[in-house]
């Protein structure tokens, strides 16, 4: 029997049955639904899936972005416990994690996260042997490395997300301090939060004409490292989702 869309509908191509563009977001907390969003509104995918443990919340959140599809242009957004939603994904971003307790360092999380991924990573695998894959869970340089021997991917499938926020945050309170947009501090923090030159336009740091400036180092490396800035965490994310997206096209 016909069903309703098939009487008012006439296709003159056929349906394509499979995602050209699929894109799985692992773990809805902020982070995650913030890549998921982030995604929507740049018209990234034809079909995103969530994934996440907390059943009420994971229906939650797609019910929200579902309802909110009269401004999308994403025909599909499906969500589950089970990683079958996630097959046939392009990109898998992996946001989920056990949550950081007050005082704990982000290397003391890496048993917990590589317990997390030795759950994720097959089914990832399983249901998506061909997507890369983009680690945004801290510590993100060691669980990228996790993921890679644990995939077997070739490693540039797969991708942490880096110190791209701490150096954004870095560049930001440098220029800050200099009166200089951040688009002008050329600087990278590099490996577990530290750095060791930044340059202003051309010029190295230490050149800069402003003494008093260097005392301010802890300071700064606190305001660098220990913010409360997820919302530029967000957006950095953002920008590298769209980075691998146009890799992959």
């Amino acid at each position: 029997m016909a069903t309703l869309k098939d009487q008012l509908i006439v296709n003159l191509l056929k349906e394509e049955q499979s995602p050209q563009n699929k894109i799985t977001v692992v773990g809805v907390g902020a982070v995650g639904m913030a890549c998921a969003i982030s995604i929507l509104m740049k018209d990234l995918a034809d079909e995103l899936a969530l994934v996440d443990v907390i059943k009420d919340k994971l229906k939650g959140e797609m019910m929200d972005l579902q309802h909110g599809s009269l401004f999308l242009r994403t025909p599909k957004i499906v969500s589950g416990k089970d990683y079958n939603v996630t097959a046939n994904s392009k990109l898998v971003i992996i946001t989920a994690g056990p949550r950081q307790q007050e005082g704990e360092s982000r290397l003391h999380l890496v048993q917990r996260h590589v317990n997390i991924f030795t759950f994720i990573i097959p089914n990832v695998v399983k249901y998506s042997p061909n997507c890369k894959v983009l680690i945004v869970s801290n510590p993100v340089d060691i669980l990228t490395y996790v993921a890679w021997k644990i995939s077997g991917f070739p490693k540039n499938r797969v991708i942490g997300s880096g110190c791209n926020l701490d150096s954004a945050r870095f560049r930001y309170l440098i220029g800050e301090r200099l009166g200089v947009h951040p688009s002008s501090c050329h600087g990278w923090v590099l490996g577990e939060c530290v750095f060791t030159v930044c340059y202003i336009t051309r010029v190295p740091l230490p050149c800069v004409p402003n003494p008093t400036f260097f005392y301010l180092g802890p300071q700064l490396e606190i305001q660098c490292i220990n913010p409360k800035l997820h919302v530029l965490k967000d957006l950095i994310l953002c920008t590298i989702c769209v980075s691998v997206y146009r890799r992959l096209m």
